[in-house]
């Protein structure tokens, strides 16, 4: 299958890369010439443009960092809804409903289908293919496209309607998010009454308490002061706030969510939104003056 492939970043890069393993053929695309080039190195064709990338593929797939960004490339000046030979969108970034309808609007109006297929499962879930992929548009156009959604990740069905996909994206980032913001809390806490970071773990692991933050975030990012999750605050922040406006449009109280956003915009302001989102713990270190770190034997 000849597909275009839109933003090579911590995510984009991995996929576009297994794609090209599993022997599609791949049009990239970035803004980055560095990542450009190591795609083009591994067998990629390069673009110079979205309309270029939807002028040379019927599938388009894009990763990308914001909603205004998916949005500019998908149907701006110069965007894949100027292609002439896409036939489909496939969206892995994560925008929200609202904004997934409003570009399934716009791309319809030119005969172009978008599937949004928000994915989930970190740097190493795109390395490895064993990414979450929650897909929702026509059933055909999801089927035709899972063959190379399956390359990637587990493929979902969520739904035909638009936008379902990033309804359950927001849904489980939220909960990411909240595992890791709960999980800095209650590992401050234990080091700050004297309990080896370790030890917790260990406990916590082997209890009801365990979640993704204690199982291998904490353990492989936090402890060894690697701070290398490769996924940002500001991403998060970004993720948690649409699952807010998500929410209030629902009209579903979400009285955690708004919590969890405090602790992200602290670390954005006070570490910042660029920094890896295991920094979340590091205000709370500070105010306390302890680090949860391994102890050195």
């Amino acid at each position: 299958m000849d597909i275009g492939f839109i933003g090579l970043g911590n995510m984009g890069f991995h996929m576009a890369r297994r794609l090209l393993a599993a022997g599609h053929t791949v049009i990239a695309l970035d803004t980055r010439k560095d990542v450009l080039d190591r795609m083009v190195a591994l067998g990629a064709s390069p673009a110079g443009s979205p309309k270029e990338v939807a002028d040379r593929a019927e599938t388009v797939m894009a990763s990308l960092p914001t909603p205004d960004i998916v949005l500019q490339v998908a149907t701006g000046p110069g965007g894949i809804i100027e292609g002439q030979r896409v036939r489909r969108f496939v969206d892995l970034s994560t925008t929200g409903s609202s904004m997934a309808r409003r570009i399934f609007d716009l791309l319809k109006a030119r005969a172009i289908v978008q599937v949004d297929a928000p994915v989930s499962g970190g740097v190493s879930g795109a390395e490895k293919g064993t990414l979450a992929v929650m897909a929702s548009g026509p059933r055909a156009e999801v089927a035709a496209v899972e063959p190379a959604l399956a390359v990637i990740g587990k493929v979902f069905h969520i739904g035909e309607q638009p936008g379902a996909g990033q309804t359950m994206k927001l849904a489980n980032n939220f909960l990411s998010a909240t595992a890791m913001a709960a999980t800095a809390e209650a590992m401050v806490m234990g080091v700050k009454a004297g309990l080896d970071p370790r030890v917790m773990l260990d406990v916590i692991n082997s209890g009801s308490g365990r979640n993704t933050a204690t199982e291998t975030k904490f353990p492989r990012n936090v402890l060894p002061g690697t701070f290398d999750l490769g996924f940002t605050n500001g991403l998060m922040a970004k993720d948690v706030g649409l699952a807010l406006a998500e929410a209030k449009a629902l009209g579903v109280p979400m009285e955690v969510a708004e919590a969890v956003m405090r602790q992200l915009r602290r670390a954005c302001d006070e570490i910042g939104p660029n920094q890896d989102l295991t920094t979340i713990v590091q205000p709370l270190e500070r105010r306390v003056g302890v680090e949860v770190r391994e102890k050195k034997k």
